[in-house]
This record gives C-alpha cells, sequence and structure tokens, in this order.
C-alpha cells in the first residue's frame, strides 16, 4: 500500500499495478479493498465511486469516513453531483457532510495526494492492532496518520480514543480539539470528549458540554440523550429522565438516530432508577406497546413488576418471551432464573441462574440470586460461595446485604431484589 501511495505521489508508474490482485483473501486483500478506490479516486480513474461505494458498504463503521473522503476530493473537483451521490445514509457525519456540500462549503478530508492515501493507511492499521490488544503500539500509529493528514478527523479520533484507553485523558482531549467545528465529525468528537471526560472523573466537565449541545438553537434527539446518559453516570437520574423527555419532544418521524422505543425505555429506566415507579411503568409499557417484540423491553418491564412483586404471572409470561428471543442473553436468563426462585421452582432457578453466572461470573446480581436459589434449596455451602462471589464487587447496600447473609444465612429481610 504504501509503494502504491509513493508511486502515485511521484508520478512513477501505475500505482494500482503494485496492488494485489482483486479477489485476495487475508489482510492484504482487505486492505487493497479500501486503497484501490481511494486511488482509482485520486488519479480519475473511471468506475472509482462504485467501487468505493463498494468498499464503504464492506468497511463497517469505517464506512463513512471513506464515503466523506470521496465526497470530499469530487467536490474539490467541482463534480458536486459525484459527491452527493456518495453520501448516502442519515449517520450525523453523513448528514452533515451532505449539507457543506450542497451549501457549496468546503469539505474536509480528502484523499488526493501521497500523504493523505499514507495517513489513511496507518489509521486503518491504528486500529487493527488495537483490536489485537497492541494499543501503545496502534497509538504511535495514529499520531503519525495525524502528522501525514491533519485534517483527517479520524486520525485525531483514534489517536484520542487510543491515548484515552492509555489513562491519558487530558492529552486525549487536547487531540480532539484538532477536529474543526465544521468538520463532519466534529459531533462524533464531541461525544468522544464527554466520554473520555466521564470515565476520567471530569464529570463537571463533560456536562458542561453536554449541556452546551442541549442547549444550542439546532439541538436534536442526539444532544438530550447525550445530556440523559451523563446525568444517568452522575447518578442524577431524575435530570436524565427529563433529558429523554425532551429527546423525545424533539424526535421526528422517521428519525433514524434514535428509535422512539429505545427513548421510552431509556426514560422508563430512569425514572425507575429515580424512584419514581408509576411514570416508569407508564413509560416502560408505552415502549412495550412500540415494541413488543424487542426483548430488552420484555424483560425490563418484566423483571421490574417482578422485583416489586406485582403481576407476577404477567411479569414471568414477560420475561419468558424475552428469554426466546434472546436465550443467550445472561441478563434475560438470570430474570427467568429469579422469576421461577420466587414462585418455589428452585431447581429449574438454579439451572437458569448457573447458566448466566457461567457467562458472566463477576455480575453481583447474578450471584447473589444464585446463593439466594441455593440457600432456598438447601445447598448452603454453594449458597456461601454464590454469595462470596457477589462480594468481590458489590458496593453499597448490595455489599452490606450480601455480608449479612453471609454471616446469618437467607432471611426475608435479606432478600434480593
Amino acid at each position: 500500500m504504501l509503494r502504491a501511495w509513493r508511486a502515485y505521489g511521484a508520478g512513477e508508474g501505475d500505482p494500482l499495478a503494485l496492488l494485489p490482485a482483486e479477489g485476495g483473501q487475508g489482510v492484504t486483500a482487505a486492505y487493497a479493498a479500501e486503497h484501490r478506490p481511494l486511488l482509482m479516486l485520486a488519479m480519475g480513474r473511471p468506475g472509482a465511486a462504485q467501487a468505493l461505494v463498494r468498499a464503504a458498504n464492506s468497511a463497517g463503521p469505517r464506512g463513512a469516513r471513506l464515503r466523506v473522503a470521496g465526497a470530499a476530493l469530487l467536490a474539490q473537483r467541482g463534480d458536486r453531483a459525484g459527491a452527493l451521490a456518495l453520501l448516502e445514509g442519515n449517520g450525523a457525519p453523513i448528514v452533515a457532510a451532505r449539507g457543506l456540500v450542497a451549501a457549496g462549503r468546503p469539505l474536509p478530508g480528502a484523499i488526493a495526494a501521497a500523504d493523505a492515501g499514507m495517513a489513511e493507511l496507518v489509521v486503518r492499521l491504528a486500529l487493527d492492532l488495537h483490536a489485537q490488544e497492541l494499543t501503545p503500539l496502534a497509538a504511535m500509529f495514529a499520531r503519525l496518520g495525524t502528522w501525514l493528514a491533519p485534517d483527517n478527523s479520524e486520525a485525531w479520533l483514534v489517536a484520542a480514543e487510543l491515548l484515552a484507553q492509555q489513562g491519558r485523558q487530558q492529552l486525549a482531549v487536547l487531540l480532539l480539539a484538532n477536529v474543526a467545528p465544521e468538520d463532519p465529525f466534529a459531533i462524533t468528537a464531541r461525544d468522544q470528549r464527554i466520554r473520555i471526560r466521564l470515565d476520567g472523573g471530569d464529570r463537571d466537565a463533560a456536562l458542561a458540554d453536554a449541556l452546551a449541545a442541549a442547549n444550542a438553537a439546532s439541538a436534536g434527539t442526539t444532544d438530550w440523550v447525550r445530556l440523559g446518559e451523563v446525568y444517568g453516570a452522575m447518578g442524577r437520574q431524575a435530570e436524565a429522565a427529563e433529558a429523554y423527555r425532551r429527546a423525545l419532544a424533539v424526535r421526528r418521524d422517521g428519525d433514524d438516530a434514535q428509535a422512539e422505543w429505545v427513548l421510552w425505555l431509556m426514560r422508563g429506566g430512569a425514572l425507575d432508577e429515580a424512584g419514581n415507579w408509576p411514570e416508569a411503568r407508564a413509560a416502560l409499557q408505552r415502549a412495550y406497546r412500540l415494541a413488543p417484540d424487542q426483548p430488552f423491553v420484555l424483560n425490563y418491564l418484566g423483571y421490574a413488576q417482578l422485583v416489586r412483586r406485582e403481576n407476577a404471572a404477567g411479569a414471568e409470561r414477560l420475561i419468558r418471551e424475552a428469554h426466546r428471543r434472546a436465550p443467550d442473553n445472561s441478563a434475560i436468563t438470570d430474570s427467568l432464573g429469579w422469576a421461577l426462585y420466587l414462585r418455589g421452582s428452585y431447581g429449574e432457578a438454579i439451572a437458569l441462574l448457573e447458566q448466566a453466572a457461567r457467562d458472566q461470573p463477576a455480575d453481583v446480581e447474578i450471584n447473589e440470586h444464585l446463593g439466594d436459589a441455593y440457600f432456598a434449596a438447601g445447598r448452603r455451602v454453594e449458597a456461601r460461595f454464590a454469595w462470596k462471589a457477589a462480594s468481590v464487587y458489590a458496593e453499597g447496600a448490595a455489599a452490606t446485604r450480601i455480608a449479612a447473609k453471609m454471616e446469618t444465612g437467607l432471611t426475608r429481610a435479606l432478600a434480593a431484589r
């Protein structure tokens, strides 16, 4: 790939001849599938845009970056129609890029020179190295990408993410400042900056960023969802629920960024955590009416009723349907196991709870449920082992409750949720 881009930059021979043949297998072929259409587009070869669309459709999350890069180059060359044809989709960066091209404004991120092509290569390499848990090396290649092509926003996004994962949150936030406000990936950079600050403990700065976005005149559903998530991370669940209400209020039909049922589920969850069960139940029921086949909705509504010993039969039916639709989800398996425990079917309950614990051995709630079921079935030694496993990561009231069970055994006052 590097030789091909060098040949293009130096004007020596046919760069495409240096790439492996099309249709090959393995890592090299995967890289060539992206860089062949990028080189073709830079060289003005026929069929380049169509080839780039095929590459973008196979590139997963990188597809948006490839589309924007191609559109930026075509727009630079005055082919506005060709640029717009590349920018199909409803993702935020694609929508933003489409708006810039339609308005005749510059679209950054074009790959017109050898250094930009090489930058694209090393950023992809950084992502693949990170996937192999070689994060420090991956970060080095991502930073090399930022030097080669400072207007490649993906390079800054990847470099910042990799530095943040090494505990260098302050430097990561500084890198994200290099993504210009008019860049199609500016919203992505803002979201990443908020998340990095949250993860790094700078919650006030994260909240300030999220509030500024939500209070802007152009604020949309995703801005209010982001604010709700920040409030949720800060434990301010009532304010999170209000943010999700605002997200629902500004949501328009056809908005694919957030399905309506997801927003009602988020609002219901926040209200539940805030202790407002009547409104939470109404929100969750609304989500269920909108998406009666979604296992997460079925499970949340069923389990929330179950822990309140409310509508036990109906709650179990919802959870059973959730488990039928998502049998490998450990949280749903735990819910069904707990439902069976509550009605005294300890053997069936233990089988399901053991399965959930195997899948999520560090989960506090699953291990506590398993311990309770063991104890009720007379398997006291196994109950202590399960509670001990739960105690490793338990905090607050759960830690206190589990410690008491290990000391005195299970009582009605110490029953898990």
